[in-house]
């Protein structure tokens, strides 16, 4: 049953909020928020997806999950999508480590961050008529 599976995104979304509950307040660590935020975003549109019965892609932009999702989710923030998808592909260069334009996350935009992908994480929920309990 495809509730299952998107339980089973929403489960893995949910461990990434927690880890971030942990970490929130270390500014050291704000290049990690934003990571694990993206992360979190990214398994909850997988969930909305394999839940809508469609073909959930093996690849991790953002702005293309929403696109197809857009019909049932409208978030209206794709320039915070898209700063999220730098962080991803920059996460993978150690040089380039959780860096912005500007530089690392601020401690400002990793709650950002956090707030965003628990907001993503809760409308998901809700469409899917997923009790958060039940993810624990």
């Amino acid at each position: 049953m495809k509730i299952d599976i998107s339980k089973e995104w929403l489960k893995a979304s949910m461990d990434d909020l927690k880890l971030i509950s942990k970490i929130i307040d270390l500014a050291d660590l704000s290049h990690m928020v934003a990571f694990h935020a993206q992360q979190s975003v990214e398994k909850s549109l997988k969930a909305l997806i394999e839940y809508k019965q469609l073909k959930v892609p093996r690849q991790h932009d953002l702005l293309k999950l929403q696109e197809m999702t857009r019909e049932y989710l409208k978030l209206n923030n794709d320039d915070l999508l898209d700063t999220l998808n730098e962080i991803y592909i920059n996460s993978r260069y150690p040089s380039e480590f959780g860096l912005l334009p500007c530089g690392k996350p601020t401690l400002e935009d990793a709650k950002v961050f956090y707030d965003f992908a628990m907001m993503v994480f809760d409308k998901v929920c809700d469409l899917l008529g997923v009790n958060k309990e039940s993810l624990k």
